[in-house]
């Protein structure tokens, strides 16, 4: 049923960790099955009858996919591209330049001003199209969180491979700051004085429990949690911003103190859980990556498959659904369809009222400087007004180096996003932009000189990012050497979801769907919507999203991924016998080894299917 040409999913780049003693060609040679067809061979017609259609395979709609089969539910899940993931997918060059393509040509009410500039050097020259791996919404993956609970539970986990981050920067007067993570660091940094370092360890060990503590911070919820840091804590201006905008990931200074708090504590809590780090990231692509996985599981567990293929019309009163090949099926409870694939004319889709504006480059740069020892990724974030556009809103960007696998040897994808409007959100963005090229080509530059306070030395004698400042003799030899871009892709996004909230369960609750047309009708006219991504980092919303939608099904949230597996006995000696990359083993006191299956695999491209 499925002959799209796509990246293979991480299932099919996975050796089989049964065979650890063979060689490395042997093993590559050992794949899951593809996704649609696990059990049985690949259906010749659509089925006559199912609980649940899901339209789109996007994050959201691939863990309801997978919650739901396992719980019990015939599922039918169909995706108008020729790939997984939707807008949560992972592109290629050529998947990438296409998705362009029909964004500006469909008049898409999720996306607008798609620009892509893809230098020579792809395609022709020095690198292939499928070399790449491009989010479209990248993310990155909290210790403690939900969600990585559930990867361990539904044993999505088998299909990924994870890899640290510990690395995140502030940017401030032309300057990176790494930020200070632990006590010992937070002690022994001699540009804190001692009532700061007091002060910040007494926040902490707030933080960690803000919220049995009302009567600490309730008079401030309704207030920007600045005024509640430097008039509780006392804390000065450069913790203030680290804490809200660094660790908490904020995009304004405005978020309240709840919010703030809980994003706070999000980090903290997330620190050291599987070693020295808060945060972990998919190889070979983000969301995309976690959509196949769960998309691979949904089909174990029974849910068919179909790409290429697209809804035509609902009808709520017979729950009857016909598809662009003519195909019908008989739905027994609901449709649920994400926005970017609604049927054309279709009417009361949830307002997509917020913007998201992404810059994603791919530098012909290794960047290893921003990384932390043995890892292949890093988190810069530019607070309001760090930028010479004077940025109103902060400014996220998520490095990512070869070693992550979505790039090759030498280069690195540099993915930007803010939540400023119109204009100025693009030249926010151009602005953070010019300030990573100038801080990677004189952190790269032979002239390295310690007296102008340019780079640290630990007594182990490796180089820090602690204070990187622009000198002079820097900027010359930044305007004398030009950072190659291979890669360049802008686009503004839409999405129903606020920027500092989760989901809002009313754009669930839409009108039924007849004739290609969402008209008004019963309140259960079988007919939901999953929200788009937000601009937010983490995966905490896409949880949050499918698990409203599970209840809103199902009727309750208790069979959400709960899961008893019979080889149980069996999976954990497969763990056990797993093994994780070298660099990565001693970072992570191999406690990741007991839970996840972490092992490094060579990059692969396109294959039919």
């Amino acid at each position: 049923m499925i002959h799209a040409e796509r990246r293979k999913s991480m299932a099919e780049r996975r050796p089989s960790t049964l065979n650890r003693s063979s060689s490395s060609a042997e093993r590559m040679g050992t794949v899951v099955p593809h996704l649609a067809g696990i059990e049985d061979p690949l259906p010749d017609s659509t089925p006559e009858k199912v609980d649940v259609v899901l339209v789109g395979t996007g994050l959201v709609e691939s863990i309801l996919a997978a919650a739901l089969s396992w719980q019990g539910s015939s599922v039918l899940q169909i995706d108008s591209n020729s790939y997984y993931g939707d807008s949560s997918a992972t592109l290629t060059i050529d998947q990438l330049k296409q998705w362009v393509e029909d964004i500006n040509k469909n008049d898409s009410k999720c996306y607008e001003n798609a620009k892509l500039h893809i230098s020579g050097l792809i395609g022709r020259g020095s690198y292939k199209s499928r070399d790449f791996g491009i989010d479209l919404s990248p993310k990155i993956l909290f210790a403690k969180s939900d969600l990585l609970s559930i990867l361990l539970k539904s044993r999505v986990h088998q299909y990924l491979e994870f890899q640290s981050l510990s690395s995140f920067h502030t940017y401030e007067n032309d300057s990176f700051e790494r930020l200070t993570n632990t006590k010992q660091e937070i002690f022994t940094n001699p540009s804190l004085p001692l009532m700061t370092k007091r002060n910040l360890m007494k926040f902490i060990k707030f933080v960690l429990d803000w919220s049995n503590q009302p009567e600490v911070w309730e008079a401030y919820k309704d207030k920007p949690v600045a005024s509640f840091l430097v008039e509780k804590f006392k804390l000065e201006r450069a913790q203030v911003y680290e804490l809200i905008f660094s660790i908490g990931l904020c995009y304004n200074i405005d978020i309240k103190t709840p919010e703030a708090l809980q994003r706070i504590r999000r980090y903290l809590t997330s620190f050291d859980v599987y070693g020295p780090f808060p945060v972990l990231y998919s190889k070979y692509g983000g969301p995309g990556e976690l959509s196949q996985g769960f998309c691979r599981s949904a089909a174990v567990a029974g849910a068919t498959y179909k790409l290429n293929e697209t809804m035509v019309s609902y009808n709520p009163d017979s729950r009857i659904a016909v598809f662009g090949d003519a195909s019908k099926v008989s739905v027994t409870e609901k449709v649920v369809i994400a926005p970017t694939q609604s049927p054309e004319n279709s009417k009361n889709v949830p307002e997509q009222k917020y913007e998201v504006q992404r810059l994603t480059c791919v530098v012909d740069k290794a960047c290893i400087e921003w990384f932390g020892e043995g890892e292949h990724a890093a988190v810069v974030v530019f607070p309001p007004n760090s930028l010479k556009s004077g940025n109103r809103q902060a400014v996220q960007a998520l490095i990512m180096g070869a070693g992550s696998d979505v790039c090759p040897t030498g280069t690195s994808v540099w993915y930007l996003s803010s939540t400023e409007t119109g204009i100025r959100g693009e030249m926010d963005l151009d602005a953070a932009l010019g300030a990573l090229e100038e801080s990677i080509l004189r952190e790269s530059s032979a002239d390295l000189e310690n007296d102008d306070g340019i780079l640290e030395v630990d007594n182990s004698g490796h180089m820090t990012l602690n204070s990187v400042k622009l000198g002079q003799s820097f900027q010359e030899n930044a305007q004398r050497e030009k950072l190659q871009v291979l890669v360049k892709l802008y686009f503004k996004q839409f999405t129903s979801t606020p920027p500092f909230e989760v989901v809002n369960p009313s754009i669930f609750d839409v009108s039924a769907m007849t004739n290609g047309k969402l008209v008004p009708g019963a309140s259960d006219n079988g007919v939901l919507y999953t929200p788009l991504p937000s601009a937010e980092i983490s995966y905490d919303e896409a949880i949050t999203a499918a698990r409203m939608l599970f209840q809103k099904i199902v009727g309750s949230d208790d069979d959400f991924f709960d899961l008893d597996f019979e080889d149980d006995e069996e999976n954990e000696q497969i763990n056990e016998s797993a093994v994780i990359d070298d660099d990565d083993a001693e970072k992570m006191n191999m406690t990741l080894d007991a839970e996840m299956s972490v092992e490094p695999v060579e990059f692969a491209g396109e294959m039919e299917i």
